[in-house]
């Protein structure tokens, strides 16, 4: 194993470590406390005052507190231009990061955020959800091509070696769980040209810049016609269309799974035009994410969404790397 597990602490550290974060605020935010998930961070509602926030705590040896900081100056400058993201709340100090110091030497960073009120569409909705999901990453772009980014702004960097080297940000996809060593060969071809075609394809303002990098369905928000995007602690700086292939992460092998690209692509058009060339390496893209993905599950093996995967997960991201390596068709479906 390369990647440190998802987290070292239990529910019942975290919930403890949450109750202390909240001691920073004023009188009028301390309230109910309630673990709601975990994946990178441990995320918790915040009942009080009749109110509802949303607390994250992140976990050790991931993001720095100026990568925290810089992430919610992007925030602040999409609500500038309309686009309904979430905002930070201020401590009594006026901070919007907080910094915990562990027994064990180790730093923990949180942040509080408003709530934001939406409904969540999952993939057995209408596919036409994708071209809502579509819409609205290309009006991230956009914002993302033209932002003047602030003095010392830095936020991680997701590319070939950081996504799918030994020593990637999730780890060593060869940890990934019922992964045949037999079929390694398979996997490590297909790394090879994603490597040789992304080398072609480069990194230009045009095509590589500023993203979500996490923007599936369950991080779209529909609410009263409005489309809103959450949890953007994974943003950094790839390739745009990085944010297609992360739209359909985890599901890539699922039989509408081409149906969802198509529907996401035409969402995109409305807003923003591909080129021929970015849609050329979208195939090289999606092949990439899921080879990424089978690094997660090695490091985050012990997590709901990892367990929720079955035991023929690995089987078929096998199955997609030998489409990728033999055909012209998208590295997705049944």
């Amino acid at each position: 194993m390369t990647a440190r597990q998802y987290d070292t602490l239990n529910n019942d550290a975290l919930l403890q470590l949450a109750g202390r974060t909240m001691t920073r605020y004023p009188v009028a935010l301390q309230g109910r406390l309630s673990l709601l998930c975990r994946s990178e961070n441990a995320t918790f509602l915040l009942e009080a005052g009749g109110k509802r926030y949303a607390l994250r705590l992140h976990r050790a040896d991931y993001h720095q507190r100026a990568d925290i900081e810089s992430e919610l100056h992007w925030l602040d400058a999409l609500r500038d231009t309309g686009i309904e993201v979430p905002q930070a709340v201020a401590d009594s100090q006026g901070q919007t990061v907080q910094s915990l110091m562990l027994d064990d030497g180790t730093m923990r960073h949180a942040v509080l955020f408003h709530w934001i009120e939406g409904e969540m569409p999952g993939t057995d909705v209408d596919p036409r959800a994708f071209q809502q999901l579509g819409n609205i990453t290309a009006r991230l772009h956009q914002h993302s091509r033209s932002w003047q980014r602030p003095a010392g702004f830095q936020r991680i960097i997701w590319d070939h070696q950081t996504m799918l080297s030994p020593q990637g940000h999730w780890g060593d996809w060869r940890d990934a769980p019922n992964l045949r060593a037999a079929d390694r060969g398979v996997v490590e071809q297909t790394i090879a040209r994603v490597g040789s075609t992304l080398a072609g394809f480069g990194k230009t303002t045009r095509n590589y810049g500023l993203i979500h990098a996490d923007l599936r369905l369950t991080n779209l928000l529909l609410y009263k016609g409005e489309t809103r995007v959450i949890d953007f602690d994974d943003c950094g700086f790839s390739w745009y269309l990085h944010d297609l292939a992360a739209a359909i992460s985890f599901v890539e092998h699922h039989p509408r799974a081409a149906e969802w690209v198509d529907n996401w692509l035409r969402g995109y058009e409305q807003v923003a035009h591909i080129t021929d060339a970015e849609m050329a390496v979208v195939p090289t893209l999606l092949i990439q994410r899921r080879i990424q993905l089978l690094a997660w599950v090695g490091s985050h093996a012990e997590t709901e969404m990892a367990l929720s995967l079955g035991p023929q997960w690995a089987d078929h991201s096998v199955r997609l790397c030998r489409r990728y390596l033999e055909t012209r068709e998208l590295p997705v479906g049944a």
